[in-house]
């Protein structure tokens, strides 16, 4: 498929006349008021007839938006430069401040949460900002990072860690389609992902949100989900922007340089020289930009210089000029808040340097005073507001939002359908990898008398993780999907016995059991995790099992690398299922021998909390696999050796 390209500069024309309007917004901060868009008459291709040029479809986006701008007072401007979260903002709030974005923060969901609701949510805000004097559409966003996960009812792919130990990009890349349709069944086209962090430490809370520690899997498999999401046109039905994050450098922090209160490596600092942020970390942006990415969202993270959120060299040298990006940058999650002790101070230095749309999150009027303070002292430019407003309006009007501000309704039925699962459930037994094995353990034979237990087994919260219907994840049937458990339980019938304590009777025996042990889960700094231990419980589980069955397959399900003791040593096979989502039948493909092993891991995995740290270490320096380990059900080598320190 070939990506949309909207960043190809416009002709000699198109430029001068771009540059002329741009001029004539920049002479006054407040130029006369113009009619209302729904008094101007429009001729029936879309023109427009009174000299509304921004109406006329047939011109470039980049004329469009430099008239729009044109047009605009300052107040307006500043509010397109503003976003709120919907638990602080109702309709009214949109029309009151001019918001340019409404997102749904991690936790934010309408009181009933299904797709209807979403839709009519969603709606709400975007029928407020029509109304206003200029009628331009707000853009909702979305944390949409494994599917469309915050909409009960949606399909939940397996999360990228999963998706770069399949390292599919054409699967991939159906991933992001049938994410941009589920996300327009709900009204959102405007998507906070891909992460295209390259993690070097996976004792890092975000690590399952990366591709791999390898840039060019990462990079390959970001531009699949970018070219997937936003289709051959951001115009077109069922598409959404895509979001590359965060830049830059967030994967790279140091142990213990986090500048948040009970965080370790999130929101740290990332203390590499230039060559090694070019190498690693840099390199996927330039490939999500030639994938056609139009927002790019700022890391909280640091690097020697100070705050990315006001680092101009990275934000605005970097990225919009030696990288060509054309599209806008967002900030992260309160992030201008970080960089300076005094708001103004704070906010000014950040949108200087680069920041186009605030997330702000909560108090819209103190965000639009500050800018309005800095416009007043000279901290902020109006050249910058201008080109901050062009970047949010040209990217708008990329997508067609003046002419559909909303997807169709009633398409409730595009959300967690029979397709998606199908496409879920082959992600999840690719993604899977063979950590060992014995002969003869795999594939379970359907005659066996199979014992099954752990408390991950029949659980769909677990099975998802962080960022999956809120923000830190939760346990249980927190949406519709298959568990494991039922997975195998609709394929064996009597043969499987289940016990999540593996509390059978003294006699009971098996052929084969199986334990599934795994992470809680968590999102973000709340996941920095000093010892990468599983519960203990878990492990008891794995020695419980262990006298009761011929073969013993130990399947894993983490948002990274854990401690394998008491595991490698006790089981005959063990699985690395990563965190799957809502289809637990693809795990059951694999252990049953309908769907083969092809997963390779994404990271290294390390002998010790200790060696996580990978960015210049040889491959099996401290590790027991390394990048791109994996086995098929003979014990084949899919890649690279495991190393020295592995368990035989």
């Amino acid at each position: 498929m070939t990506s949309h390209r909207p960043t190809r500069p416009p002709g000699r024309f198109v430029a001068l006349v771009v540059a002329a309007l741009i001029a004539s917004a920049c002479g006054s901060s407040n130029p006369p008021a113009s009619p209302s868009p729904s008094a101007a008459s429009t001729a029936s291709n879309g023109s427009s007839t009174s000299g509304v040029y921004h109406r006329d479809r047939n011109l470039a986006p980049e004329v469009r938006a430099a008239a729009l701008l044109a047009r605009m007072t300052i107040d307006e401007k500043i509010g397109q430069m503003t976003q709120l979260e919907s638990d602080s903002v109702d309709p009214a709030g949109v029309s009151q401040f001019l918001l340019g974005s409404v997102l749904s923060g991690g936790d934010g969901t309408p009181p009933r949460n299904d797709p209807d609701a979403w839709y009519q949510m969603v709606h709400a805000y975007q029928e407020a900002a029509l109304g206003t004097r200029l009628g331009i559409p707000i853009l909702y966003g979305i944390d949409a990072v494994h599917g469309n996960s915050k909409v009960v009812g949606a399909t939940i792919f397996p999360h990228n860690v999963g998706l770069g130990a399949l390292d599919d990009p054409a699967l991939v890349e159906r991933i992001g389609r049938a994410t941009a349709v589920e996300m327009n069944a709900v009204g959102v086209r405007w998507d906070f992902g891909p992460v295209v962090a390259v993690p070097q430490d996976v004792r890092w809370g975000r690590t399952y949100e990366g591709y791999s520690e390898d840039p060019t899997r990462v990079e390959r498999l970001s531009s699949a989900f970018i070219t997937g999401l936003q289709g051959a046109d951001l115009a077109a039905p069922g598409s959404a922007v895509a979001t590359a994050k965060h830049f830059v450098g967030d994967g790279g922090t140091a142990w213990g340089s986090s500048t948040t209160p009970g965080y370790s490596l999130d929101q740290g600092v990332t203390e590499v020289d230039d060559a090694t942020l070019r190498a690693i970390h840099l390199a996927p942006y330039t490939a999500a930009i030639d994938a056609g990415v139009r927002v790019v969202m700022a890391s909280f993270s640091s690097t020697t210089a100070g705050k990315v959120h006001g680092d101009h060299h990275l934000l605005t040298d970097v990225l919009k000029g030696e990288l060509s990006f054309s599209g806008f940058v967002v900030s992260d999650w309160g992030g201008v808040d970080q960089v300076d002790p005094d708001y103004d101070t704070a906010v000014a230095t950040s949108i200087m340097a680069g920041i186009d749309m605030v997330m702000v999150p909560y108090d819209a009027a103190r965000f639009q005073a500050a800018v309005r303070q800095g416009l007043a002292s000279g901290g902020i430019s109006q050249e910058r507001i201008d080109d901050a407003v062009l970047r949010i309006l040209r990217v708008k009007f990329e997508m067609g939002l003046f002419e559909q501000p909303m997807p169709p309704a009633g398409r409730d039925g595009d959300v967690g359908s029979a397709a998606d699962r199908e496409l879920a459930r082959a992600a999840v037994a690719g993604s899977a990898v063979l950590l060992k094995t014995r002969p003869g353990v795999l594939p379970i034979r359907s005659t066996d008398t199979v014992l099954l237990s752990g408390s991950a087994a029949d659980d769909i919260g677990r099975q998802s993780g962080g960022w999956t219907m809120t923000w830190q994840g939760g346990t249980g049937p927190i949406t519709p999907g298959t568990t494991i458990a039922g997975a195998l339980g609709a394929r064996l019938g009597p043969h499987l016995m289940f016990d999540s304590g593996a509390g059978f009777g003294p006699d009971t025996r098996g052929e084969t059991g199986i334990v599934v042990v795994g992470e809680m889960p968590y999102a973000e700094g709340r996941g920095d995790s000093a010892t990468l231990t599983l519960p203990p419980d878990d492990l008891a589980l794995v020695a419980a099992m262990r006298p009761r069955v011929t073969r013993l397959v130990v399947i894993v399900l983490s948002g990274r690398p854990v401690m394998l003791d008491g595991i490698l040593d006790e089981a005959d096979a063990v699985i690395a299922a990563w965190l799957p989502g809502t289809e637990g039948a693809g795990i059951a493909d694999v252990l049953l021998g309908d769907s083969p092993f092809r997963g390779t891991t994404p990271y290294t995995w390390p002998a010790t909390p200790g060696d996580a740290p990978r960015t210049g270490r040889a491959a099996c320096d401290g590790a027991i696999f390394p990048l791109g380990f994996g086995l098929d059900t003979s014990g084949r080598l899919l890649g690279p050796a495991a190393c020295a320190t592995a368990t035989p």
